[in-house]
Formats: structure tokens, C-alpha cells, sequence
């Protein structure tokens, strides 16, 4: 399929051969974006409310690995619920953070250019999510990281990691990332929602059908 595309995008001929020859690059990649603007809309909307992370076992947020190490102590020493709260508040500050990113992505594939939807359709099952994450990541970030860490500062149990992880770190026993729940929390969001916005586009080349545009349509109808 996606050689298909590849001489849809560079070879006039090639689209004669696989019956897209009234396709021009213009559309080809114009479809691509079609599919990508609904892929992150559904993305966003599915992982932006209650339970979209918690109860999603693909992208919910496990405790990070220097609280899951000492999980079965931690219980032992009745500290299971506060392990359970954690857990509940990670996810849902991704849930609440996630609708923040809607715009970033849709100006992400407005400013694809043919270049970009030509790499997206040669680059295998994460070329998706590499082009979000190039266009999209530093600034999700700096947008996520405020509303996570005022929902991870409100647990005692965060605060107390922070303190702890971030010495280790030091020592190079909890990684950099990790040392801190509201970095870890946001990576992990960003995480979740490349994933599905590149479920999404990959649903949509199934089942062509189910885009929501008509070039989108008629360029993966096609293939």
C-alpha cells in the first residue's frame, strides 16, 4: 500500500498503472492531511475525557519505574492507597491536559508540505508519529507541564518522589526523565496521543470509507 502511494506522490505513469492517474501531488497530499486533521481531532477527543487514559490499557500511565520497584514494599507498609491515588491523578491530569494540544496539531498539518506527507507515506507505521513529534513535542510540553504538575503537586506522595527520585537520578539510579512525576506524566501523555493520532490514520487506510473528507476519500479509495 504504501508503495503504492510513494509512486502516487513521484511517478505520473505509476498513477496510471494503480488507477490514480487524475491524482495530482497537490491532492495526494492533500488527502494525507485530510486524514491526519480527523486522525488527531479523534485522537484528541477520545483521550481528552474522563477515563480516555485511565481506562485505556494502550496509553494509560503506569507508576514510574523507581515507584514500581518499591510497589510491593510500599503496599506491605499500607501505602497502597496513596500508590492508587497517584496512579488516578496522573492519568486524569493527562485527560484534562490533552484538548490543549488540538490547535498545535491542526497548524502541525496545515504547514505539511508535499516533502512531509511524501516522508509520512515512505516511512512505516511511525512515520506519524516521528512528524507530531518533530513539529509538536517541545511545545506540547511547555504547554502540558503547568496543568500536570498543579494536579501531581495537590498529592503528598508526588511531592515526596520528587524529592527522593531526584536524588537518585543524581546518582543514577532512577532515570533523568523519571525523577520528577509531572516530566514523567507529560512525556507520557505525549506518548498516548501520537499513539492513537497514528492508530487513527492507519484505521483510515483500512477503511477509506470512514474519513471524513472527500479528497481523503477518493486518494486512499484509490489505493
Amino acid at each position: 500500500m504504501l508503495r503504492t502511494i510513494v509512486f502516487l506522490l513521484v511517478s505520473v505513469p505509476v498513477w496510471a498503472a494503480g488507477g490514480l492517474a487524475a491524482l495530482t501531488d497537490t491532492e495526494a497530499s492533500g488527502g494525507l492531511k485530510e486524514a491526519l486533521r480527523q486522525g488527531a481531532s479523534q485522537a484528541v477527543a477520545m483521550l481528552g475525557r474522563d477515563g480516555g487514559f485511565l481506562k485505556n490499557p494502550k496509553v494509560k500511565i503506569p507508576l514510574p519505574d523507581g515507584l514500581a520497584q518499591a510497589e510491593p514494599l510500599l503496599r506491605m507498609a499500607g501505602r497502597g492507597k496513596d500508590l492508587d491515588k497517584l496512579v488516578t491523578t496522573m492519568n486524569q491530569a493527562a485527560e484534562a491536559a490533552v484538548p490543549a494540544a488540538r490547535e498545535l496539531l491542526a497548524a502541525a498539518v496545515k504547514e505539511m508540505s508535499v516533502t512531509d506527507a511524501k516522508n509520512i507515506l515512505t516511512g512505516g507505521d511511525d512515520s506519524v508519529t516521528a512528524y507530531f513529534r518533530d513539529k509538536t513535542q517541545d511545545q506540547l510540553m511547555t504547554l502540558f507541564l503547568p496543568s500536570v504538575k498543579q494536579s501531581t503537586d495537590k498529592l503528598a506522595l508526588s511531592k515526596q518522589y520528587n524529592k527522593l527520585a531526584g536524588k537518585a537520578a543524581g546518582a543514577g539510579l532512577v532515570k533523568s526523565e523519571d525523577a520528577q512525576i509531572e516530566q514523567y506524566v507529560t512525556r507520557k501523555a505525549l506518548d498516548g496521543l501520537y499513539l492513537m493520532i497514528a492508530e487513527e490514520e492507519r484505521a483510515i487506510r483500512k477503511n477509506p470509507l470512514g474519513a471524513a473528507g472527500g479528497l481523503a476519500k477518493k486518494v486512499f479509495g484509490a489505493l
